[in-house]
């Protein structure tokens, strides 16, 4: 479900062009920051853009196409994407529907300790991507025991052996490459094979990406249908993929799913509860804005 107050509205944004692309400028954009966003941990195909004429501007590839998401001040620009594009993905992709001073002010009142406060004005801005249910899937399996930058070479290999080429014509002044590729579906990494994958140094993990690929592609797991799931249901039916555990089951619910009371602990949240929490403390009790909260913990921990 999408979090919506009564009150909460998608900004205003108006479909410009710059030469012969089009873009889409979205004034008096509240607490959204592009950096925090892109450089959170949450996704492994945006990268800053060298050179921009913008405070800040990062590139990348989702929903099948190459674009840009830059910003200056309260003012977002959107390159690579017309009105039809960003209403049907990316307004929702961004989160820009979702009332974020809402959830903020919910957290601040179930832990309303000065670390959790200090956390969550150092992070204000990040929100959390809606991405593709099966890719961020197969990109959270490839996180297993990795590094980021390892992370987003293997994805960017996987996509350049078997994903689907995308436009990327007059977008180098925007951080496109020569040539860039979609995600790959799970058809075509189910085609590579187990030793295909092997071939893209994947590791151990080729046989768990194999295997997440074959249960979607031949229906066994529907991930729409687990993605309707009550959150709990929805992890443990992510399990049932060969290597997948808590972790990586709880990473995808969240950042795949919209399931925003999954809490994600890997190494860098273990040791804030350890050190910030009590003893035995329960994230559900953050309620169910729980993921976000654990978002501003990540970025505190790992830029503190």
């Amino acid at each position: 479900m999408i979090y919506q107050s009564e009150k909460t509205v998608a900004p205003d944004f108006t479909e410009k062009n710059d030469g012969a692309i089009k873009y889409i400028e979205i004034k008096n954009v509240k607490g959204f920051s592009v950096a925090k966003t892109f450089d959170c941990g949450q996704c492994f195909r945006f990268e800053p853009v060298t050179g921009t004429r913008h405070e800040s501007e990062f590139s990348g590839v989702a929903y099948g196409r190459f674009f840009s998401v830059a910003q200056d001040g309260e003012t977002l620009y959107i390159y690579n994407c017309d009105a039809d594009f960003y209403e049907k993905y990316l307004c929702s992709y961004l989160s820009l529907d979702t009332d974020y001073e809402e959830i903020r002010r919910d957290i601040a009142t179930r832990c309303p300790t000065e670390y959790m406060l200090s956390v969550m004005e150092r992070g204000e801005g990040i929100r959390i991507l809606r991405q593709e249910r099966w890719e961020a899937l197969c990109s959270f399996i490839i996180s297993q025991n990795n590094n980021i930058p390892r992370i987003k070479k293997i994805i960017r290999v996987l996509s350049e052996r078997c994903g689907a080429e995308v436009d990327v014509s007059l977008m180098s002044e925007h951080g496109a490459a020569e040539s860039e590729y979609a995600f790959p579906t799970p058809e075509s990494v189910l085609a590579l094979g187990v030793d295909g994958l092997r071939e893209l140094r994947v590791g151990f993990r080729a046989s768990y990406i194999y295997d997440a690929a074959e249960k979607v592609s031949l229906g066994a797991l529907d991930l729409d249908d687990i993605s309707a799931l009550p959150t709990a249901e929805c992890i443990d039916a992510l399990c049932s993929v060969k290597g997948v555990g808590l972790k990586v089951a709880s990473c995808t619910a969240l950042f795949g799913m919209e399931k925003y009371d999954a809490f994600p602990i890997d190494v860098w949240i273990r040791r804030v509860l350890l050190e910030k929490f009590p003893n035995n403390f329960d994230p559900s009790t953050l309620g169910e804005f729980a993921g976000i909260a654990q978002q501003y913990m990540f970025y505190g921990a790992r830029f503190d």
